[in-house]
């Protein structure tokens, strides 16, 4: 056996011998089948280059049983070394999370059957295994209620009445931006689309009011959740830094941070327990037939001097879109 089949091996068998347990078997109800070879593909390529998955976690994430996992990446020639090199200047590297792992350590029962289709993965410069999770929207509150959420917890508008809404997956393009747009079941419609350069990853959230209701107190939940950042999972808010909109976690180096920001901003705060970072804004009141929109930041930052970094990121002017 070669030493690239050998750590193939290795890597889908870790976990894989005791079954799908765990955070795997917490994510399976949630579980996407892959609907054609080049969404298997890319979502094989996504879990085993990025997210370094164990074929229990794959098999959570697709629904597939091991042997056709295990065919299709002999098939693709999907090994753990494939993934490409990420070289000075590129952007920073932006996917879709892929399911089938709990994106949190904590405050488990607050996030059952988490939705993978709000959550990208954000990959630290420093090191191609960190990421941070961004749930874009986590969820979206108003005059009416509980508009949306993304994971099972407290209940919503819609789950009160016994409406499901449907599965939806991030739109990928060539430059490397995502998309998503969903419709609830009043008209009300949302989107976000995420950005990345090489400094930081552009957000957007937009809310058009395509119901007969106005809306109001339009509170949205942004959660960046750090269980995949080594160095920043200590259950421990003492390692935070709020100074609205900005939110910043600091690496057990001292040295390292992770920044996110969103505008307009209804308050900064952060769960100890998941861990995560929160800058959840506000959207102005929204009438029927209008638009409204909210931009946010998630960037890294290497220093002693994170008062400094934060003034530097504001004058770039990302607020006003610039």
């Amino acid at each position: 056996m070669s030493r690239r089949c050998a750590i193939l091996l290795g890597l889908l068998t870790c976990v894989a011998a005791a079954g799908p347990t765990g955070a795997a078997k917490d994510a399976q109800p949630e579980a996407r089948r892959p609907a054609s070879d080049a969404a298997l593909r890319y979502w094989l390529t996504n879990m085993v280059w990025h997210h370094r998955y164990s074929m229990a976690e794959m098999q959570a994430a697709t629904g597939l049983p091991e042997a056709d996992i295990r065919a299709a990446l002999d098939r693709f020639a999907i090994t753990p070394d494939g993934r490409p090199a990420r070289r000075p200047g590129d952007p920073l590297r932006l996917v879709p999370y892929p399911g089938g792992r709990h994106p949190r350590i904590g405050f488990l029962e607050g996030a059952i059957r988490p939705q993978r289709e709000t959550k990208l993965s954000v990959f630290a410069p420093w090191d191609d295994d960190n990421y941070a999770v961004v749930d874009l929207p986590e969820a979206i509150w108003s005059n009416l209620g509980l508009l949306y959420l993304a994971h099972t917890h407290v209940p919503t508008v819609w789950t009160k009445q016994g409406i499901e809404l449907d599965r939806l997956e991030w739109r990928r393009y060539d430059d490397g931006h995502v998309d998503i747009e969903r419709t609830l079941p009043d008209g009300v419609r949302f989107g976000a689309t995420a950005r990345a350069t090489a400094q930081a990853v552009r957000m957007e959230l937009w809310l058009a009011n395509g119901s007969s209701q106005a809306l109001s107190d339009l509170r949205v939940q942004m959660c960046v959740m750090l269980k995949g950042m080594k160095g920043f999972t200590a259950q421990t808010n003492d390692n935070k830094t709020f100074s609205a909109p900005y939110a910043a976690c600091r690496g057990e180096d001292g040295r390292r941070w992770v920044i996110t920001a969103w505008s307009p901003n209804h308050r900064t705060w952060a769960n100890e327990k998941c861990p995560c970072l929160h800058s959840d804004p506000k959207f102005p009141d929204c009438p029927p037939g209008e638009t409204r929109r909210l931009r946010g930041w998630l960037s890294f930052y290497e220093g002693q001097d994170i008062r400094g970094e934060l003034a530097r990121i504001d004058a770039t002017g990302w607020r006003n879109g610039e």
